[in-house]
This record gives C-alpha cells, sequence and structure tokens, in this order.
C-alpha cells in the first residue's frame, strides 16, 4: 500500500525540500493571463501549458503518489504545471488550493475526492488511465447543467456534489449533447447515470436503470467514447441507486428541505428571495445555489492619501480606502484575488462573520489557515455565500486592517422589513496620523492604556484642522431607506445616531432579526447593524454622528463630537446641517433585547464535562535589555503562530 500523500508533504515542510530538487531552484512563472483558474471548467480535460506541455486535469481530486518536492511559489494550477514542466522526473502537480503549495509528483498512486486539491498529469507521464469521453444527449433550457455521477471515485461515489460537469460547448439545438473526459484505470467496471442540475440548485436524475461500463484494457492512444441518451422511462431491470431524486444540493449544508417560498423580493415584499426560498429559510441549515461565480481581482499597495486632510500612508485596496465593496448574492459563488504590491508586508484577507462551514482554508488567518501572501504573490480565495447581510473584510496580518486593508461585504437577501432604497454600507473607524502598527509596536511594550486616536472616518472622510469633507447620503423624502452601518475600527467604540429621524433595525451581523426602533445604537469593534431610515422629517440636511465611548472606558479620540457625516434630503444637498443630537448615557455595552428571526436557541441540560473554560490573562515580561514585553495569554500559553507552516497543514 502507498504511504498516505499527508505524511510525504509534512516531511518535505520540514527539510525544505526533496534533494531532488535544489532548494535554490527558481520557477519561472508565466503572465498572469495565461494562469487563470483551470477548475473546474477544465475538469476531465486536457490543458496545454505556457510551455508547450499537455496536461489531463482533474479538479478536486487529491493523489497518494510519491512527492518529489513542494513549491509555494505557484498561485494556481497552471503554475503548478510550469513548475511541473522544470522537474526532471516529475509526472504531475498536485495543487493544493487554500495554500497556493504545488506538489511535484515522482509517481501516481491512487486518486480520491478533496476539495482543497486539483491534480494535473503530464500526458505523457504513463499512468496507464484510459480517458472515457462521455456524451449524453439531453435537451436543457438556460440556466440548467448536466452531470454524471457513479459507483468509483472518478464519478463521485454517488455524490451530486461530487458529480463531473459535462460540457456544452458542441451543444446545438440539432445535436443536443453535453460530454466531458473522466480519467479512469483500464478494466474498471462501473455503474453511472447523468443528472440535471438547475439554477437553484436541485437535481433531477434520470431514470433507472443505471448504465454500466467496462473501460478497456487498451485503447487507441488511450482514449475511448460513450455515447448515452437520457433515459426518460425505466424498465425492470435492477439498479443500485434511487432512480428519481430532487433535492436541494448544499454542499456545505446539514439540511436539504425543499423550500416554500413562492413570492418576488421587492419594495413591499423584502420577506421574499428568489428560488422558492426566503426570510424564514434558516441559512444555518439550508440555503441556494445560484451556479452564478461573482469574481474580484484586487491589488494591495502602501501610496499616501488624506482621508481627513491630513496626508499619511495607507495601506490600500484598489487605491481607495475603505476598499471596494464585496458585493454578491445569497448562494453565489464568490471568488476574490488578492495580490500583495507593497513592498515590505506579507498580507491576508479575513471574510469576517462568514460561516467558512468546512472551508476552513478560505478564512484567511495566517498561521492557522494560510502562510501570508508574500510581496509580489497572489491568492485566490474562494467561498460559496451561504449567509446575507453585511459584514466587512479585513486583512489578518499583523493591525494592517487599521491601516486601510478594510472593506465592505453586502450580501443581497431577504429581510425582516420592507424598504425603497437600498443606500450601502457606511463603516465608522478610528484613525491614527502615524499609523496603527507604529501605535501597535509600542504598545507591546508599554504597560497603559492605548493611545488616543486623531480622529474617525466614517465612509472613508471627515474633516480635521487639515481640511477634509463630511461623507454625504442623500435621503428620498417618504422613502425608506436600508443603511449598513458597521464598526471597523481598532479601539474606539461608538454609538451612531441620525439627528431628527430613529432607526429601525432590521439585522445583528449575519442575522436577521425582529425589527425595533431606536435613535441611539451602540457598535463595539467589528459589529454590523442594518438599520432602515425613514425620511419623514422636514426635507433638509442632518447631522449623523459617531461618538466615541471615552467617558465609559471604551475608546478614546481627539475629534470626538466632532464626528459626523452628512444626510440630506433631496433638493437641499448642498446645507450645513443645524440640527441637534439625540440624548444618551455613554456605555460600552452591547445592544440587549435583540431576538432572532428564526428560532435559534442555546441547546438545553448541556453543562459540565461537554464545556471547557478558558482562561485569559496578561503578562508583562522582563527582556534582556530592560525593556517590558506585553503578552497575551490563553490557559497560561503565548500563541506562537508560525507563518510557514499554518496550522491546517498538520
Amino acid at each position: 500500500m502507498r504511504a498516505s500523500i499527508i505524511p510525504n508533504i509534512l516531511a518535505l515542510a520540514a527539510v525544505g525540500t526533496a534533494t531532488a530538487i535544489p532548494a535554490a531552484s527558481p520557477v519561472e512563472l508565466a503572465p498572469r493571463a495565461e494562469n487563470a483558474a483551470l477548475c473546474p471548467k477544465y475538469d476531465g480535460q486536457s490543458y496545454t501549458d505556457s510551455m508547450g506541455a499537455e496536461y489531463d486535469v482533474t479538479c478536486y481530486r487529491i493523489n497518494d503518489g510519491s512527492v518529489l518536492g513542494v513549491t509555494g511559489d505557484p498561485t494556481t494550477l497552471g503554475q503548478c504545471m510550469e513548475a511541473s514542466d522544470q522537474q526532471s522526473g516529475c509526472v504531475a502537480g498536485l495543487f493544493h488550493m487554500g495554500v497556493n503549495q504545488c506538489y511535484l509528483m515522482a509517481d501516481l498512486g491512487t486518486s480520491s475526492w478533496n476539495r482543497d486539491y486539483n491534480l494535473a498529469v503530464k500526458k505523457d507521464a504513463g499512468s496507464g488511465d484510459i480517458g472515457v469521453t462521455f456524451s449524453e444527449r439531453k435537451v436543457t433550457s438556460f440556466g440548467q447543467t448536466v452531470k454524471i455521477v457513479g459507483s468509483i471515485d472518478a464519478l463521485g461515489n454517488w455524490d451530486t456534489g461530487s458529480a463531473v460537469s459535462l460540457d456544452a460547448a458542441g451543444y446545438t439545438s440539432n445535436n443536443p449533447v453535453w460530454s466531458g473526459k473522466v480519467n479512469i484505470a483500464p478494466g474498471t467496471t462501473f455503474q453511472y447515470k447523468y443528472i440535471v442540475v438547475e439554477g437553484d440548485g436541485s437535481v433531477t436524475w434520470e431514470a433507472d436503470p443505471n448504465h454500466s461500463y467496462t473501460v478497456p484494457e487498451t485503447a487507441s492512444n488511450n482514449q475511448v467514447s460513450k455515447s448515452d441518451v437520457w433515459q426518460t422511462t425505466g424498465n425492470s431491470a435492477s439498479s443500485t441507486f434511487a432512480s428519481t431524486v430532487t433535492n436541494v444540493v448544499s454542499a456545505t449544508s446539514t439540511h436539504s428541505e425543499t423550500p416554500t417560498a413562492t413570492c418576488t423580493n421587492a419594495p413591499n415584499s423584502r420577506d421574499c428571495w428568489y428560488g422558492g426560498y426566503d426570510v424564514e429559510t434558516d441559512f444555518d441549515n439550508q440555503f441556494p445555489t445560484t451556479g452564478r461565480t461573482v469574481k474580484y481581482d484586487w491589488t494591495i499597495s502602501n501610496i499616501s492619501m488624506s482621508v481627513d486632510g491630513y496626508q499619511r500612508w495607507v495601506l490600500a485596496v484598489e487605491g481607495q480606502y475603505p476598499g471596494p465593496v464585496l458585493e454578491a448574492n445569497w448562494g453565489d459563488n464568490v471568488e476574490v484575488t488578492i495580490r500583495n504590491d507593497m513592498p515590505n508586508n506579507g498580507t491576508s484577507i479575513h471574510w469576517h462573520g462568514v460561516r467558512q462551514l468546512n472551508n476552513n482554508g478560505q478564512d484567511g488567518v495566517p498561521g492557522l489557515t494560510e502562510c501570508p501572501i508574500a510581496p509580489g504573490q497572489a491568492h485566490t480565495y474562494k467561498f460559496q455565500v451561504t449567509q446575507y447581510g453585511s459584514s466587512w473584510y479585513h486583512s489578518h496580518f499583523s493591525s494592517q486592517y487599521g491601516d486601510g486593508v478594510v472593506g465592505p461585504i453586502i450580501f443581497h437577501g431577504p429581510a425582516t422589513a420592507n424598504y425603497d432604497i437600498e443606500l450601502g454600507a457606511l463603516p465608522v473607524t478610528d484613525w491614527y496620523y502615524g499609523g496603527v502598527m507604529y501605535h501597535a509596536s509600542i504598545a507591546e511594550h508599554t504597560n497603559g492604556l492605548p493611545p488616543s486616536a486623531d480622529n474617525a472616518l466614517i465612509n472613508g472622510s471627515m474633516t480635521s484642522i487639515y481640511g477634509g469633507q463630511y461623507s454625504r447620503s442623500t435621503l428620498t423624502a417618504g422613502k425608506r431607506h436600508r443603511v449598513r452601518l458597521m464598526n471597523v475600527a481598532t479601539d474606539n467604540h461608538f454609538v451612531l445616531s441620525l439627528d431628527g429621524h430613529q432607526m429601525e433595525v432590521i439585522a445583528s451581523d449575519f442575522v436577521p432579526i425582529e425589527p425595533f426602533n431606536t435613535t441611539n445604537l451602540f457598535l463595539g469593534i467589528g459589529q454590523r447593524y442594518d438599520v432602515i431610515i425613514h425620511a419623514d422629517q422636514a426635507p433638509g440636511s442632518y447631522w449623523f454622528r459617531a461618538e466615541a465611548q471615552d467617558s465609559a472606558g471604551c475608546g478614546s479620540n481627539y475629534n470626538n463630537g466632532n464626528i459626523r457625516s452628512i444626510f440630506s434630503y433631496e433638493g437641499h444637498e448642498g446645507e450645513t446641517p443645524i440640527s441637534t443630537g439625540h440624548d444618551y448615557s455613554q456605555r460600552c455595552t452591547d445592544e440587549t433585547g435583540l431576538r432572532p428571526h428564526w428560532n435559534s436557541f442555546v441547546p438545553e441540560g448541556r453543562a459540565g464535562a461537554e464545556f471547557t473554560e478558558l482562561t485569559t490573562s496578561q503578562l508583562q515580561a522582563q527582556e534582556n535589555d530592560g525593556s517590558i514585553t506585553i503578552y497575551w495569554r490563553i490557559n497560561g500559553s503565548r500563541l506562537q503562530a508560525n507563518w510557514e507552516v499554518p496550522t491546517l497543514e498538520y
């Protein structure tokens, strides 16, 4: 029996590289344009890389063959192929998408399904597999996809979530054929069926019986073909799998109930959504699969900006602060490529509050789920939107996000109250002229309170003694406006309010809640509230206020009392507000009485040995040079994250 690839990989990580690969051997990578994501587009197909080498691509498969070495230079499967081209004795490249590592294979063993890996086998590798091209004649409608699933690993072992997608490139009205190639060992006998996947993720199986096939021992050019026609009626032949099933494909869900809602999302029916889903759907248990992929390509760079009139360096996403909005619909797939153009900083992106169930490798935490993205390198994050609501993305590299690597997230979905106009995200943050990383380096060696922020920003803008301007939002009289409030600060907790108006709160973080009205809303760091503002006051301009809770002890800001933006009714956009704020008492406590829209109870009767209590403490250590260092500890231990070997690699 072959040894698992995982111990081989860990052994290679420990020594740096295998002896077959010189430690300093460079890998020349092709331009980015030639290295677009190959999976799942080329799954089961051939691909010729930029060096002219031809590979058979198998997506979401790991192979337990022997490993020559491992390199972290490639950031795509295409670049992994190029690295394989340059390594003598390499028959395949196995690419780990989660940590951007390419394993150079000396030989091939058994392949099995694994969502984190893609495999590219050289055409001349002599793997012995036969390429079986399956062709299915099936008339389909827009949004439908035909897949093949069967009794062997290469066909997903009857798991529809691992079924092989077929291609409609040759599909015409006169010849409605879907086809795709799968590499299978000679002599293998198996059963299979075709399925149709709808845009909402539901699956329909063709009728019984199962198709049966035995791969020949030899074939011309190691290629054979198998043609079939969609079966609409069964016969008495036996079948080893259910004949017709309709369910919701939710690869990361624990339930598959059929959705029941039939209404359409509109200003007066925001509780509805599409594809049979609505606000009654508990997305912890069920969510749609749209089949749509939303892609972003962002570069992080070190630039000079004056967001409040004071010019300082900013670590900016796409040259702006805050960064671009990541926007998608509930059930979409998201792919975000992050390119690090900073000369002296690694980086990563964490998707705050995104569940990442069974997808931990995309969580963006250096030392835990990935290595940092090095200067000049790129990394693509991939996940499905299983929740809806508002959040933010930020760097999880040191305290980097406080200096600019941050932006809003909007996942569109149903809501617990109606509204007419979407105004989008309104992030609030504290702002430090010396830079957060500068202050953090001092705080690590100072036994004292955090420094006072020089200013705060609302939607990336504010005034100061140096200039600047207020952020402005426009209200339409008589309309209901949805605003997504979020605290993306480093140290300041804020109370937010709009003079003369109440806010109808409809969501807390990613949780739809029973609506309630308030004039003042407390936001701790990282918190989000979705609110509806009714434009029911006298037309004019009104101050929107963010006040740091300094007297209560959770943040200090030199510009406190003047942290504002302007909400103006249409026709009054040029006015300066003269409105007065609502009365309230400063505090450092969360909002109370929030009620989730669905029943989300903490399990009863579970205590004692089932739960472990972790203690936190602070250690002030005396260094050899007489300085002190402040350490935070959990259960008496300091965190020691190894950026070169993330926890998920163990």
